[in-house]
C-alpha cells in the first residue's frame, strides 16, 4: 500500500523521494524499520518533500508502476528499507507480497534518464550495484556484495544523518550530503562491530561514476567515487535554498569541471590554465549574482 505524506513545501525541489518498506520478518526489525520510515520522513518535512512510502502486499507491482509513470524533468532518490536474500545466484529485496530481484529493479529504471540515487540499506543489497550503476546514478547499498545476508545496521545511522546530522556534516556547511550520510553511516555500523567484538557482516559501498565498482568508506578519499554525491542534499542549508534548483544544478556541473580542470593542470601551460580557471571562476560568481 502506497502512502502519500502531504508537507508544506519551504522551496520547490524538482526531487521525488519514494521509500520502498520490506517484510519485518520478525517484531523487532518492524520497529526497526518504522524508526527508519519516520527519521526518512522527517527529512523529507524539513526538505518541504513529500515522500511516497510503499509497504503491504501490493509492495512490488505499485513500485514497478511508480517507476514507469516517474516524470523526466524529476529527480529520483529511491530508498530500500528491509532485509534481502541471495541465493547463490540472485539478490533478492524481501517484500512483503513478491519479493523482486536485481534484474526487475533494473529493468524498471532502464527508461529513466533523470538523475537517481539509490540507497539500498537492505543486507544482500551489494548484489544490486553493478547493474544498477550508470551514468547519472548515485548508488549506495549496506552491503559489499550479496552474500552478506544478515541484518544489515547501515541504514538505522543513514536514516539518522539525511536529516543534517550535526556529527554528520564534516564540511560543516549546515547539511548533510549523501556521501557524507554514507561516511557516517558506514562508520558507524563499523563502530557497532568493533564495540561489540563481532566480525562485521556488513561493509557498505558507494558508486557515482557509472564504472558499477564500489567503494567502501575507508578508501573514499581519492577514490573516483563520491564526487556527485558530495553535492547531492536532502536537507538544505539556508544559503543552499536561496538558490534555485537549475542554479544549483549549474553550480554542480562548473564545481566538477573545475575539479576536472584541477585535474589536468600539469598537462596545461601556467597561462592557459589560469586563463581557463579565470573563466569557470567567473561562470560561478554570476550563478550567486543572480536573484
Amino acid at each position: 500500500m502506497a502512502l502519500f505524506l502531504c508537507v508544506t513545501s519551504l522551496y520547490a525541489r524538482n526531487l521525488d523521494v519514494v521509500i520502498v518498506v520490506g517484510a519485518p520478518g520478525a517484531e523487532e526489525y518492524g520497529k526497526k524499520f518504522t524508526a527508519q520510515v519516520n527519521a526518512w520522513t522527517t527529512a523529507c518535512a524539513r526538505a518541504g518533500i513529500a515522500p511516497e512510502i510503499y509497504r503491504g502486499e501490493k509492495t512490488t507491482a505499485e513500485l514497478e508502476q511508480r517507476l514507469a509513470r516517474a516524470k523526466p524533468e524529476r529527480s529520483l532518490w529511491l530508498v530500500l528499507i528491509g532485509h534481502g536474500t541471495f541465493d547463490g545466484r540472485e539478490a533478492k529485496f524481501s517484500a512483503e507480497g513478491p519479493d523482486f530481484d536485481v534484474k526487475q529493479l533494473s529493468d524498471w529504471l532502464k527508461p529513466l534518464k533523470q538523475e537517481i540515487a539509490i540507497i539500498h540499506a537492505a543486507s544482500a543489497s551489494g548484489g544490486f550495484l553493478k547493474s544498477l550503476s550508470g551514468k547519472g546514478r548515485i548508488i549506495i547499498t549496506a552491503t559489499k556484495s550479496p552474500d552478506e545476508v544478515f541484518y544489515a545496521r547501515f541504514g538505522e545511522h543513514f536514516a539518522e544523518a539525511i536529516g543534517g546530522l550535526a556529527e554528520a556534516d564534516l564540511d560543516q556547511d549546515k547539511q548533510v550530503s549523501l556521501l557524507e550520510a554514507f561516511r557516517h553511516a558506514s562508520k558507524a555500523a563499523a563502530t557497532f562491530y568493533e564495540n561489540e567484538g563481532r566480525l562485521a557482516t556488513e561493509h557498505a559501498l558507494i558508486e557515482d561514476n557509472g564504472d558499477g565498482v564500489g567503494t567502501r568508506y575507508e578508501t573514499i578519499d581519492g577514490a573516483e567515487d563520491g564526487e556527485r554525491a558530495a553535492q547531492m542534499v536532502l536537507v538544505l542549508s539556508e544559503e543552499e535554498q536561496k538558490l534555485t534548483d537549475a542554479q544549483r544544478s549549474t553550480r554542480d556541473g562548473l564545481e566538477r569541471e573545475l575539479k576536472s580542470l584541477k585535474d589536468q593542470r600539469a598537462k596545461l601551460s601556467e597561462d592557459e590554465y589560469y586563463t581557463k580557471l579565470e573563466a569557470q571562476m567567473r561562470k560561478l560568481g554570476e550563478v550567486y549574482s543572480k536573484p
